[in-house]
């Protein structure tokens, strides 16, 4: 009876702690809502800042930092935003890059490729290596957008079951790798050129001519992986699984979930697949190794950025499009010979279901290019990344960064949408920390741990609730605080191993990506 009690008090705790969070989280309006209002506040605080001129002493610097705001709701600003509005939304940086990657993406997943390759994975994985298999196939599902949700968490509980283990650790292990690993991964997906892009808009309210990659914090991206495959390995054999042996699983025998087998053709497709994706990472690396190859910039290197000082070498500035074809040829490929495609209407079909899914991000982007614009135009942006550099002098750099990382984490409760709450803090993260010699790749990179580590515990994230609808086949009385107590060692481990990762990077001098050469004043 005493650890019934003492089990149920913790539990009762959390469910208390859900329901204040899923009020909160209910009373915020719609994240392009947000953008408005954003755009609102700034009108009106930039005419009521735009009285004084502000003058701050940054240390390090010679001369305090002056900024005076601008007015936009004077006839003059408010005709320029009129004007400049079609522009400033067609000229968002994460937009073009980000649809381009996804048209290839979408012909790929269209075609049943990624599901073949993450399928197969799966399924020639042998029993003791099922947990870290599961982690590293849920953080590659990353690639093909929300499919790990769909895909991979259903099939650990399915593996898992079917190894004779719990298939709610199963569950828990993918949701760990596709929701908290969100930001680890080895492969490039389409959130790093979203992400970059947001950041050179926060870089834009400083220097304009500041280039940030789209492969700004790959190296730390794709070393995180190890960590998160890692931690989650430990936590789930030896914390989850462990505590998981007295819940019973009563769902119905015949109704449970099963793993179809690929068929021969399948396979034959994948294959083909993957052989024409290698085929053609051979071609380019054949095509780079030469001295005076075309993909080299002008100093002859195949990683030189765009910067002031040089266009940069053309391998680097044309990644996205790599991207798009990295995953378009295998996929119309593989569904060819698979047979989901049968003409080339079926192609262009896989390209206009991505899009499809983009309409949302089309209408999000809208607001937040203009909030963006406003912000940085009216100088507020930089106002506060003045005034709060001047409020951290003299904090150590580590403190920083955690404090980016915890209140990332704290925000994201609330609002789940990654490019939503980048697109709100980036005008303000980055230049702040600039001030403080703090590159934006790394407070980027700061942003994506916080933002990855509570995606696990928040009933505000979109898949959530189909989360516990996974659970319910094996376990029919789970509910919303069965799942957040049984995912809350993974997020607390992620968020202080991870921060203490990227601490690491710093600490060693470790690049954290490709990034363009830059002095700070």
């Amino acid at each position: 009876m005493t650890n019934d009690s003492q089990t149920t008090k913790p539990a009762n705790l959390i469910v208390r702690m859900l329901n204040i969070v899923e009020w909160l989280g209910n009373k915020l309006p719609d994240p392009a809502m947000l953008f408005i209002l954003g755009i609102l506040a700034v009108w009106v605080l930039s005419f009521v800042l735009s009285y004084q001129t502000y003058e701050t002493k940054i240390q390090g610097l010679d001369e305090p930092v002056v900024v005076e705001v601008v007015n936009l709701l004077s006839l003059e600003s408010f005709a320029k935003q009129l004007s400049g509005m079609v522009s400033t939304f067609v000229n968002f940086p994460p937009l073009g890059i980000v649809l381009v990657a996804l048209l290839g993406v979408g012909v790929a997943e269209h075609s049943g490729f990624i599901s073949a390759i993450l399928k197969s994975m799966l399924l020639i994985t042998p029993r003791m290596l099922l947990t870290p298999m599961l982690i590293l196939v849920a953080i590659v599902s990353h690639t093909a957008a929300d499919a790990g949700y769909v895909l991979v968490i259903p099939v650990g509980g399915i593996m898992f079951y079917a190894a004779g283990r719990h298939p709610l650790a199963g569950i828990a292990a993918a949701f760990a790798g596709v929701s908290g690993g969100f930001s680890a991964n080895f492969v490039v997906s389409g959130i790093d050129p979203l992400l970059a892009g947001l950041t050179q808009s926060g870089v834009s309210v400083l220097d304009p001519s500041r280039e940030v990659h789209s492969l700004c914090n790959y190296f730390f991206t794709a070393a995180s992986s190890v960590l998160i495959i890692g931690v989650g390995w430990f936590v789930t054999d030896r914390v989850i699984e462990p505590k998981l042996t007295s819940t019973r699983v009563d769902g119905d025998p015949k109704e449970m979930p099963t793993m179809p087998e690929l068929s021969v053709r399948d396979q034959v497709a994948m294959y083909c697949g993957l052989a024409v994706m290698l085929a053609g990472l051979v071609l380019l690396v054949l095509w780079a190794l030469p001295e005076k190859s075309a993909l080299r910039g002008p100093s002859g290197t195949l990683t030189e950025v765009k910067s002031k000082d040089s266009p940069g070498a053309p391998l680097m500035n044309g990644i996205v499009p790599l991207i798009f074809l990295l995953f378009f040829v295998p996929g119309v490929v593989h569904g060819f010979i698979a047979g989901t495609f049968k003409s080339h209407r079926d192609v262009i079909k896989g390209m206009t279901k991505s899009m499809e899914t983009m309409a949302y991000y089309l209408v999000l982007v809208f607001f937040t290019a203009l909030f963006v614009d406003a912000f940085r135009e009216s100088m507020i942006g930089k106002l506060f990344a003045v005034k709060g550099a001047a409020a951290l002098q003299g904090m150590p750099t580590p403190v920083v960064i955690a404090g980016t990382v915890v209140l990332t984490a704290f925000v994201n409760l609330f609002i789940g949408s990654a490019s939503s709450k980048w697109g709100m803090l980036a005008p303000i993260f980055v230049p702040m920390l600039m001030f403080l010699h703090i590159s934006p790749e790394f407070t980027q990179a700061a942003y994506r741990v916080g933002d990855s580590t509570t995606n696990i515990i928040t009933p505000m994230m979109p898949y959530f609730p189909l989360v516990v609808v996974y659970c319910q086949r094996y376990v029919k009385s789970t509910g919303i605080g069965t799942v957040v107590a049984m995912m809350l060692p993974f997020s607390l481990s992620f968020l202080v191993l991870w921060t203490l990762f990227l601490l690491a990077f710093w600490a060693l001098g470790i690049p954290l990506g490709v990034q363009a050469p830059y002095t700070y004043p």
